[in-house]
């Protein structure tokens, strides 16, 4: 499997639901469809953004399905199906790969804090369990509590399925040591939409993107320009998309990325507690800034 398999564009799909607080699974239908046809090479279902913690089972699996069908051959669709208890992460990764979807979004164990070595054990024993699942492991220290170093992430590139990371740590030297310390054979994906062009320059292929709900085109742009030596091109979209970058993280997300989407005319109804509704002084902001992207 090549290090492009997932594409350069990948959406961290919300979670869209109705008045009742139910999955909305026609809403995720339409959007799963509408990402694909406007510059997302994939989409990760029931990840952060997607309200995973806060998803059953039952509800992940209907939507991996919902999601798998809208989009079709079109684009790959990724499952978050991570836990901190690795026999749960089994299981789900198992149901997905059934399920047949194109991968599996890994998040390091939280809560817990296995050191090091538990680390390995715990994405090599998934790993393991779905050997012919391509696997992205997903490090956001800022949310688990832990931090998986790029010697870690070396030697679990070793294990075959294991064939990109998202590396959310914010840190751009430890980005440059996972490219080094791997060598090209791990895709390397950025987790912050406003670190996506500087991780590129390190060796990285991509980005797992919050703002691709809204500017998923010009985000593709900018990487392809980028690639295709189009350098100033790229940072020029980078330049211009940043405002949005930051307004869309000026609360814990995926808050502002629904309210965004509401104003964009997306039924994508509220959010699950302990997470609420965008405060009003931010949502102004919010509407200021989605002025710029009509």
């Amino acid at each position: 499997m090549s290090v492009s398999e997932f594409g350069h564009v990948i959406t961290a799909m919300v979670t869209p639901f109705d008045q009742q607080g139910k999955v909305n699974y026609a809403v995720a239908e339409s959007l799963a469809d509408y990402l694909v046809s406007n510059g997302s090479d994939g989409i990760v279902v029931c990840g952060t953004t997607g309200e995973s913690p806060t998803l059953t089972w039952e509800e992940e699996y209907q939507l991996f399905k919902v999601v798998k069908a809208a989009v079709g051959d079109r684009g790959k669709v990724i499952a978050g199906t991570g836990s901190n208890s690795t026999a749960e992460a089994i299981e789900a990764t198992s149901k997905a790969a059934q399920l047949g979807l194109d991968g599996s979004l890994q998040v390091v164990p939280y809560y817990n804090k296995p050191p090091q070595e538990g680390l390995y054990q715990h994405f090599q024993a998934i790993a393991q369990a779905v050997p012919d699942f391509p696997i992205m492991l997903y490090n956001i220290p800022s949310r688990t509590g832990q931090n998986i170093l790029p010697e870690t992430v070396a030697k679990l590139a070793k294990i075959e399925n294991i064939v990109a990371i998202k590396e959310a740590s914010g840190n751009l030297e430890q980005a440059c040591w996972i490219s080094r310390l791997t060598g090209g054979s791990l895709a390397i994906y950025a987790g912050d939409d406003a670190l996506t062009l500087p991780i590129l320059t390190v060796g990285g292929i991509g980005v797992v993107s919050v703002a691709s709900h809204l500017v998923g085109t010009q985000i593709q742009q900018m990487i392809q320009a980028f690639f295709q030596g189009k350098t100033k091109e790229a940072v020029e979209i980078n330049v211009n998309l940043l405002s949005l970058f930051k307004v869309l993280f000026c609360a814990t997300n995926p808050i502002p990325i629904k309210a965004a989407l509401k104003l964009k005319g997306w039924d994508v109804g509220s959010l699950r507690l302990p997470l609420c509704e965008l405060p009003s002084e931010l949502q102004v902001d919010l509407e200021k800034v989605l002025q710029e992207f009509r």
